[in-house]
């Protein structure tokens, strides 16, 4: 069967809808794979316009053939923020005091975020194919950038020596955020069909900071960035990775998200999140990125299958990885999972 892709199965499966056709999805998938699959090289190094329209377009063409219905693309604020690095490279934290927090140059991260950025954003409108959209949008989220100038250790030490400090990080973090969201939007939300944001709360027994801290700091700061998406129309989808089921319940009520990603067997398996808050949400996820680099192929496939079965008819359901594709997992299993999908669909 030839596949024409239609963003509206996935914005569908976003907001809660059962899509008529079942949907892929894939938090990211990492340029290597892209182009062993394309047969062809991302143009790399200091790149001109020209290179960035066709970075996009070869971004785009691997979603497309891969039969996904939107391609997943973000600019992360972590990489422009000033003194950043103490999350993802492990670089002391440029904020340590509140003389460091008052110093720090808030008001320019907006400006800066658009000036490396803007070229990308509108060379991915340019590029998408007929009948898709994006999912994603400004990527990190409100922990993860607190914690890309701070640092988790120095973050928890803050916590205990100057509360004043800590409430102040997040509470401007998410007007930052919040900023940076509402020239999104106007600008570059026609690209969109689902906004999402990467924060990753917890690891596999709980979350990274107290319950009662997420709530208070974290949450009603994404209510700001989720409140100004659906003011566009359209469905905010939160991928966080982690043990969550303490404050899943507060995540959707107080944040207010549409949809959820991210899974990992050892805190549950896909179908218990479907169970779970399948009545509320939207699920995005599935097989276990393990599972995808360990199991044998057929077994794969057949488990693929088991879990679409155990899910189907329960909500707003697009299948991926629970977690992304890096470059350590197996082309052939990668392919796999997608190639099972497709054929359950009828492909």
């Amino acid at each position: 069967m030839s596949f024409e892709p239609d963003y509206q199965h996935l914005m569908d499966a976003a907001w809660n809808r059962p899509a008529k056709r079942l949907p892929l999805y894939e938090h990211l998938v990492n340029a290597g794979t892209m182009e062993k699959v394309l047969g062809k090289e991302f143009p790399a190094g200091d790149l001109s316009d020209a290179d960035v329209a066709r970075n996009m377009q070869l971004h785009c063409a691997f979603y497309r053939q891969m039969g996904y219905d939107t391609v997943s693309f973000e600019c992360c604020v972590g990489a422009i923020m000033p003194g950043s690095g103490a999350l993802g490279g492990h670089k002391p934290g440029a904020v340590h005091t509140m003389e460091d927090m008052r110093k720090y140059p808030w008001d320019e991260i907006p400006d800066l975020y658009f000036a490396r950025y803007g070229r990308w954003f509108d060379a991915f409108r340019a590029a998408l194919p007929p009948g898709m959209k994006g999912v994603g949008g400004v990527g990190n989220g409100v922990f993860e950038c607190v914690q890309d100038i701070v640092g988790y250790e120095q973050l928890c030490l803050i916590k205990v020596d100057d509360p004043d400090l800590y409430h102040a990080l997040f509470a401007k973090v998410g007007e930052m955020l919040h900023t940076i969201w509402s020239r999104f939007l106007p600008q570059f939300g026609d690209a969109f069909c689902v906004l999402r944001m990467g924060d990753d709360l917890g690891f596999k027994s709980e979350t990274l900071l107290s319950h009662d801290d997420i709530r208070t700091h974290i949450l009603p700061q994404y209510r700001r960035v989720v409140d100004a998406v659906h003011q566009h129309g359209k469905p905010f989808l939160l991928h966080s990775c982690g043990n969550l089921f303490g404050v899943m319940d507060d995540i959707i009520s107080i944040a207010g998200i549409d949809a959820k990603h991210s899974n990992e067997d050892i805190i549950a398996p896909f179908p218990v999140w479907v169970e779970r808050y399948g009545d509320r949400i939207g699920n995005f996820g599935g097989v276990d990125t393990d599972d995808v680099c360990r199991m044998k192929l057929p077994d794969l496939r057949a488990h693929v299958h088991d879990i679409l079965n155990k899910v189907s008819g329960h909500g707003g359901i697009a299948f991926s990885t629970g977690n992304s594709i890096p470059d350590y997992v197996p082309l052939d299993g990668y392919l796999t999972m997608v190639d099972a999908v497709r054929s359950w669909r009828g492909e």
